[in-house]
C-alpha cells in the first residue's frame, strides 16, 4: 500500500467533507460488488467487510483499520457517524451494538493460554477482559482491586497493550510477564513496580495483542471489555464494575 493511499485513508472522513473524489468503476448493486469496486484516488480501498443496514440503499463499510462509514450502492455518497434506531425503548445505537459484538467475537478467539488470568476460588459469575500496561498508574490501581473482584466471582483476563509501543519500557515488561514461568506472579510483581529478572525474548503474543487492541478501539489503559463487548476506558472501582455487570446483589 503506497504512501498516497495511506494518507488518503488517514484523512478518509475529512476527505469526504472536503471534496476529495471517491469513485467506483461501475454501479455496485450488491454489497460484494461495492467491496470490490470502492476506490480512493483510483486505488482500491482496504475494505474488510460490507454489510446491509436498515437504511434502504445504504451499506455499512468497515475498513481493515477498523474505521466504519456508510455508503450508497454506487459508492458516491458517504455518511460518517453512528446509526441509531428510534425504537419504542428509545434511541438504540446500532453502530455501537455492531462494534460491541465484533469486539466480543475477536476477543473470544484469543486462547486463554495467551492471557494472564486471575480467578477466585469460588464460582465464576462474569469474565472481564482488560488491556493493560505495567507502566500505567491506573492499571496498577485497578490491579489492587483484582482480589476483591475475584471474591465477587469476577475473573480478570489480562491482555497486553504497551501504550508507548513495543519498543517502550512497558513493551519490554509485558513481554517479560508473558515469558515468565508464573505469569500471574510476574504481573503482580510488575504492577508493584518491581523489576522482573527473566528475559523478554520468548515466543509471546504481546505484539499481536497490542495490534488487536488498536484494531478494536483501545486508546489507553486500562481498557475494560465487558462480556457483551462494551468497552469501558479507564479505572473502575470493584463495586462499580460489579454493578455494571449486574452483580451487586
Amino acid at each position: 500500500m503506497n504512501r498516497l493511499l495511506m494518507s488518503a485513508l488517514t484523512g478518509l472522513f475529512a476527505a469526504a467533507l472536503t471534496g476529495i473524489a471517491f469513485s467506483t468503476t461501475t454501479l455496485a448493486s450488491t454489497h460484494h460488488e461495492l467491496a470490490e469496486r470502492l476506490t480512493v484516488n483510483g486505488e482500491p480501498m482496504p475494505v474488510a467487510e460490507v454489510r446491509e443496514t436498515p437504511l434502504d440503499g445504504f451499506f455499512e463499510v468497515r475498513l481493515e483499520n477498523g474505521e466504519t462509514f456508510y455508503s450508497d450502492a454506487a459508492g458516491k455518497h458517504f455518511l460518517v457517524g453512528d446509526l441509531y434506531e428510534n425504537s419504542d425503548a428509545g434511541l438504540v445505537n446500532l453502530t455501537e451494538q455492531r462494534r460491541n459484538a465484533e469486539r466480543a467475537e475477536r476477543l473470544a478467539q484469543v486462547p486463554e493460554s495467551e492471557q494472564v488470568i486471575f480467578r477466585g476460588p469460588g464460582e465464576t459469575r462474569a469474565v472481564v477482559k482488560v488491556f493493560t500496561d505495567t507502566t500505567c498508574p491506573y492499571c496498577r490501581r485497578f490491579h489492587e482491586e483484582v482480589p476483591k473482584l475475584n471474591e465477587m466471582g469476577i475473573e480478570i483476563h489480562y491482555l497486553a497493550f504497551p501504550r508507548a509501543g513495543m519498543g517502550s519500557e512497558g513493551g519490554r515488561a509485558l513481554s517479560q510477564v508473558w515469558c515468565a514461568d508464573n505469569r500471574t506472579e510476574a504481573m503482580t510483581t510488575a504492577k508493584r513496580e518491581e523489576a522482573l529478572s527473566n528475559s523478554p525474548d520468548c515466543d509471546n503474543p504481546v505484539e499481536e495483542q497490542y495490534h488487536l487492541g488498536m484494531e478494536i478501539g483501545v486508546q489507553g489503559t486500562p481498557a475494560i471489555v465487558m462480556p457483551d463487548g462494551r468497552m469501558v476506558p479507564g479505572y473502575v472501582p470493584a463495586e462499580r464494575l460489579a454493578a455494571m455487570l449486574g452483580l451487586n446483589d
